[in-house]
């Protein structure tokens, strides 16, 4: 089966009840994130291109996987048209180099107009300065810093979220039985992050500025990562005086 004719042709729903529209996705970079994330892509109902310059990478694909491949420069005008960035709904540049993961996503959203583009970069200074041009970015150091401490410290982290850029957190923490009765909003000013929800007797509800900490509650708070130790320290012991 040719390159162009190796198109998606399985479908399997994502999630129970929720439809995802299908799109094309083009991929930049088939290293052993793009290949990874080629094959989970490819059972859903999408099409899919990827993009290298050396051809042997494409070998990570395997000979089953649906989708093109387009061997050439990612950031390439030709090369993407190619790859059918005219069409796509998505942009995915995870090669080894910031800067051709940077430029390309910049030609997918400036020049093709491509709404979804996301960007691997491995200087966390970096990804912060394309956050700011509205790129999402993956910092590779802080996602894998992240779930190495989740592998050593075991589930207490329960870390179970991570924006884009790496930066913020979802984690769960149970309070000492010493915070019943306190507001969440004291708790949140107490530990310098953010309530998203909690969870009571296993149903997840929205916090409001009045609710009380009861028994039993898992709170799901958004932190950066410089408070995520005092989050698990405040969150361990009973509210201190000034709390």
């Amino acid at each position: 089966m040719s390159a162009t004719d190796r198109t998606v042709l399985r479908r399997r729903a994502w999630w129970p009840g929720t439809y995802y529209p299908a799109v094309h996705i083009v991929i930049m970079g088939c290293g052993r994130v793009g290949a990874a994330l080629a094959h989970q892509l490819a059972p859903l109902d999408h099409t899919l291109s990827v993009i290298d310059q050396d051809e042997v990478a494409f070998r990570r694909l395997g000979d089953d996987l649906s989708g093109a491949t387009v061997t050439g420069i990612g950031f390439d005008r030709e090369t993407l048209i190619e790859a059918g960035i005219e069409r796509a709904g998505a942009f995915a540049a995870v090669s080894s180099g910031d800067n051709s993961n940077i430029i390309s996503a910049r030609v997918a959203r400036e020049t093709f107009g491509v709404r979804r583009v996301v960007a691997r970069i491995y200087d966390p200074k970096r990804a912060e300065v394309y956050e700011r041009l509205g790129i999402p970015t993956v910092a590779t150091v802080p996602w894998t810093s992240a779930r190495l401490l989740k592998a050593v410290l075991g589930e207490t982290t329960a870390e179970a979220w991570r924006d884009p850029s790496g930066a913020v957190a979802l984690v769960a923490v149970s309070p000492h039985e010493g915070w019943i009765g306190r507001s969440i909003t004291d708790f949140e000013a107490a530990t310098g992050a953010r309530a998203a929800l909690f969870t009571r007797f296993g149903a997840g509800q929205l916090p409001l500025p009045a609710t009380l900490i009861q028994s039993g509650d898992l709170l799901h708070m958004l932190a950066t990562d410089d408070r995520r130790q005092p989050l698990h320290e405040i969150a361990g012991r009973p509210p201190q005086a000034g709390e």
